[in-house]
């Protein structure tokens, strides 16, 4: 199973979620669908109504950022981790 971390930023939000839990999930949009079950709403702050990546949030698998930000279709192996960053903005 992959394992997620996250920004610190969301936490704020979903106060349950913790680095490093463990989600079924063979592809980025699994992982996503997965958490989303685990923590509900969490999957509106990682993509759109479309299922796409929002503009401001990325994905990597391991060392890579995902390349596939409209469908997720990514491939996450098992034991791999999973880092979703939620960029910041202002002045």
């Amino acid at each position: 199973m992959p394992a997620v971390r996250f920004t610190s930023h969301l936490r704020r939000f979903f106060p349950d979620l913790r680095d490093g839990v463990q989600v079924e999930g063979q592809t980025v949009a699994e992982v996503v669908a997965a958490l989303d079950r685990q923590f509900p709403g969490l999957g509106d702050y990682i993509v759109d109504e479309r299922g796409a990546l929002r503009q401001h949030v990325n994905i990597f698998v391991g060392d890579s950022l995902i390349h596939d930000r409209q469908r997720l279709q990514d491939v996450v192996a098992a034991g791999e981790q999973v880092f979703i960053f939620q960029a910041l903005s202002g002045g």
